[in-house]
This record gives C-alpha cells, structure tokens and sequence, in this order.
C-alpha cells in the first residue's frame, strides 16, 4: 500500500463561507464561526468541528511520492 502525502490540509465551512488551511504541524486554524478547526500541517490531517455536515474537506493528498520526496 503507498504511502500518503498531504500537499494542503485545509477544509470550508458552509456556514460561514471560510476555508481554513493549516500550514506546519501546530498550526491549528478555526474558521470565523467557530464551527471547524483544522490542524497538522503537511504532517497529518486534523479535523474538529460541530457538525460534519457542515464542512468540505479540501485537502489535497497524493498517493504517489511526490518529486521533491524522491530518493
């Protein structure tokens, strides 16, 4: 099985209209209403939120190893 890359970890929130990205691995992001929170980086995806039916995630994962990842 490959391994995932996480390119982006963001998420959009529908209530408020906001897509939040988290870009280093402590970066824990809300969006306006405080309905979703987005965490990890590149190095894992994080989500919190109130309701899931409210959010898109957005991120973008590639299952091939990147170029700059090669060896």
């Amino acid at each position: 099985m490959p391994n995932e890359y996480i390119i982006k970890n963001r998420a959009f929130c529908t209530l408020c209209g906001v897509e939040v990205e988290s870009k280093s691995v402590h970066d824990f992001v809300s969006c306006r209403c405080g309905n979703l929170s987005v965490d990890g980086g590149r190095e894992y995806l994080r989500r919190l939120f109130r309701d899931e039916s409210t959010i898109v995630d957005t991120s973008i994962v590639m299952k091939e190893t990147p170029i700059w990842k090669a060896t």
